[in-house]
């Protein structure tokens, strides 16, 4: 009785909260409202000092020393990129990207959405180091920007729901390939090729059947990670490469599966029970049979992304956003607001992700390329269009990539809280108003 008002009262209330797809976006705009608050506070200097601290790990003549603010972005947002990685595995297998034809409408309205926003903003930065960031308005944020649709509730169609989700999947993949190509470093080969060297090795254990997910998370994280580390190319990408050698097939069939299931749960209910908490040694055997049999019938792939969800959504995300959203407005906030850096920014993430999406998905529907998603009509892909245009973590990211000046960062950020708020707002009053 005591256990079923804990689990009413405790238990079943908070995973209800985590599972909650509005949650994400919740803590993480939390988050950066904290960082706000602390970087405009008597404590600013110390906010800011803290990520600053340097960070040092090895023996011997072999050390990585970095601060805490790129071991963050170098490290912990690989996590977040892995997740995706086994996102974009699980939807080309069997979701939204997998079907050609329900793929092409977000799939090419994405690419819409990663070009016009970038030409947006190199009309502003047409030359000199600015030039650098027109990668910052190509990205969307998908936990603000699925957190804010899922506000809406029921009155939101699924299929633009998943309209979003695969078009947002779409941008991952563009910006994934974005900094792959464009914002890394000079290139060590030997690293690269050690690199290479350790994927081999993952893509071996999958093929040979290697189910240990420890065992991946080793070669990938002390191999292929540290290899990308130093090779120049961002170690974000080794997480998505990853994430793409763990094995999705399943060890038992489905028929298998359930025999087996109603084999051991006839066996348990026939065992005899010893009348106290504890099982007993026949019952533990058929406990551990009905764990290996549940482990062995889902993929490996769908076990990590399942476990992992609420660590990139509570712990990475909000600890990134907290370490790079920390603007401190002072007296040049209005110059900074109209740099050409800023103003590049908000009108590729404003104007450009709008119209790049809404005249790319015209166009592939006006040529019969492809259809609108069902029960959706125009003025809601506007909505979903602004919604896109909700850029932060992404953008944010991508600026500390793109820009090592401190002022250029600054009014790229300025550029993307603004651009960020305006889409988000839009985004949610048009959907509200157009959605039954």
């Amino acid at each position: 009785m005591r256990i079923d008002l804990i689990d009413k009262i405790l238990i079943i209330p908070i995973t209800r909260f985590i599972s909650n797809s509005t949650t994400s976006g919740i803590i993480l705009f939390a988050s950066a409202m904290l960082a706000l608050i602390l970087a405009n506070t008597p404590l600013k200097e110390t906010y800011h000092h803290f990520w600053e601290n340097t960070f040092t790990i090895g023996f011997g003549d072999f050390v990585l020393s970095k601060s805490l603010h790129n071991w963050i972005n170098d490290g912990l947002v690989s996590i977040f990129f892995f997740v995706i990685g086994l996102e974009l595995k699980r939807e080309i297998m069997a979701g939204e990207l997998s079907k050609p034809k329900d793929a092409i409408l977000p799939i090419f309205a994405g690419l819409g959405g990663m070009v016009v926003p970038a030409l947006f903003y190199l009309l502003f930065n047409s030359s000199g180091e600015t030039s650098a960031g027109w990668g910052i308005p190509m990205a969307t944020d998908i936990a603000f920007a699925l957190g804010i649709l899922y506000m809406l509730g029921d009155k939101v169609p699924v299929s633009l729901k998943i309209f979003l989700t695969a078009l947002a999947i779409a941008d991952d993949i563009g910006a994934v390939l974005v900094i792959a190509f464009f914002y890394t470093s000079d290139i060590s080969t030997l690293s690269l090729l050690i690199g290479g060297g350790f994927l081999a090795v993952l893509v071996l254990a999958n093929i040979l059947g290697v189910r240990n997910t420890l065992f991946y998370g080793i070669i990938g994280i002390g191999g292929l990670w540290l290899a990308f580390l130093l090779s120049g190319v961002h170690a974000t990408i080794a997480g998505v490469i990853a994430a793409l050698t763990i094995p999705a097939n399943i060890k038992i069939q489905d028929k298998k599966f359930i025999q087996k299931m109603n084999d051991l749960t006839n066996k348990f209910e026939k065992s005899t029970p010893n009348n106290v908490t504890l099982v007993t040694h026949d019952q533990l055997h058929i406990l551990e049979d009905i764990r290996y049999y549940s482990k062995a019938a889902l993929t490996p792939l769908q076990r990590l992304e399942h476990s992992m969800h609420p660590l990139v959504a509570f712990v990475v995300m909000p600890i990134f956003a907290l370490a790079n959203a920390g603007i401190t407005f002072s007296d040049s906030f209005v110059a900074n607001l109209a740099s050409n850096a800023s103003l590049g920014v908000i009108f590729g993430l404003v104007l450009g992700k709008f119209i790049g999406i809404v005249l790319v998905s015209k166009i592939l529907v006006k040529l019969k390329f492809a259809e609108l998603p069902k029960g959706v009509n125009w003025r809601q892909i506007y909505g979903v269009a602004m919604l896109a245009g909700v850029g932060f973590t992404m953008s944010l990211f991508i600026t500390n990539l793109a820009f090592v000046d401190p002022d250029y960062i600054l009014q790229s950020k300025i550029g993307i809280f603004i651009a960020s708020t305006l889409c988000g707002i839009g985004g949610y009053l048009i959907l509200r108003k157009f959605t039954a």
